[in-house]
């Protein structure tokens, strides 16, 4: 008897990652692609800005986790390890 699939709520039926790779024994030699809309949905300009700052806001938090990083290390190497 196959097993049931579990139901998410949150699943739209998209595929992250096509694991239909040749050589695995669940390969499919061809197979139907989901249709792709041809017009990508257009940003307003607000939202353009919105997005613009969230991405500026995570670039900016990876970029001052390193710089703080490096700080730290060049503390401890004056400090600690050349002493």
């Amino acid at each position: 008897m196959p097993k049931k699939r579990k139901q998410y709520d949150d699943d739209d039926g998209r595929t992250v990652a096509d694991m239909n790779v040749e050589g695995l024994p669940w390969y499919v030699q061809k197979r139907e692609k989901p249709p792709v809309s041809e017009t990508p949905e257009e940003l307003d300009p607000a939202q353009k800005r919105a997005a613009l700052r969230g991405m500026l806001a995570a670039a900016l938090l990876i970029a001052g986790i390193f710089i703080v990083g490096a700080l730290l290390f060049i503390l401890f190497c004056l400090y600690i390890w050349l002493k």
